[in-house]
């Protein structure tokens, strides 16, 4: 666990070789999303607020792509106080480069909020990945802007009761286990199409992109080692 001052220093050291990023798309991994979001995947620059029914249901699998397409080229990724243990053989077998993921545990809210920020403004970092406790609108306000700033795409966990909310955030997806073990996903806001949307992603096979032996119906293996 990396306390506030190591975690400072060692994204100061990654940031001394950041320059100037282009915009970039990263691909979910599944066509029925892509399909549906503009540009065809993850947009750097953004906010997505994940708000799955409980943690595990398979959303993490949507981002597995972006996380290795990023972390095999010069940028890192983060993920910012994950809930389980991060399993590194499932996120290896996934194409992730271990060496430029960076895993920040933090006890208190306030520091994962503060993490989740400057990881998000560093542009070493393409993406970031964040379970804070809780948030307010002021808080997506600024790690929108950092996203922005630094041509990075925020992942952040809510709960699904965050639905009944606004946020300034630009994207929301609510997420939940269908009967198939495939996923519902509700877009309930997302910059540059219809708000309200439904897309229902297929279960995992051999022949999903986005699957493989390491990924049942539920994430809990991939991001997890009890």
């Amino acid at each position: 666990m990396l306390n506030r001052a190591e975690t400072l220093e060692q994204l100061a050291r990654l940031c001394r070789r950041e320059g100037a990023m282009p915009p970039a798309i990263h691909a979910t991994g599944s066509p029925q999303l892509d399909a549906v979001l503009p540009h065809g995947g993850w947009q750097s620059g953004t906010i997505v607020e994940l708000m799955p029914t409980q943690i595990g249901v398979g959303e993490f699998r949507l981002l597995m792509p972006a996380l290795a397409s990023i972390t095999n080229t010069e940028r890192h990724a983060a993920l910012i106080a994950p809930p389980y243990i991060p399993f590194a053989p499932a996120l290896a077998r996934h194409g992730i480069r271990l060496e430029r993921l960076l895993v920040v545990r933090a006890a208190k809210n306030a520091d994962v909020l503060w993490a989740f920020e400057q990881t998000l403004r560093c542009k070493s970092f393409g993406a970031v990945v964040a379970w804070p406790e809780a948030i307010k609108d002021r808080d997506v306000r600024r790690l929108q802007l950092a996203a922005e700033a630094g041509r990075s795409v925020g992942f952040l966990y809510r709960s699904t009761f965050a639905a009944l909310e606004t946020s300034p955030a630009a994207m929301r997806l609510k997420l939940c286990p269908a009967s198939d073990g495939g996923l519902h996903i509700d877009i309930l806001k997302c910059r540059g199409i219809r708000s309200g949307q439904t897309v229902m992603i297929s279960p995992p096979s051999s022949a999903n992109p986005i699957s493989t032996s390491a990924l049942p119906k539920s994430d809990q293996s991939l991001i997890a080692s009890h």
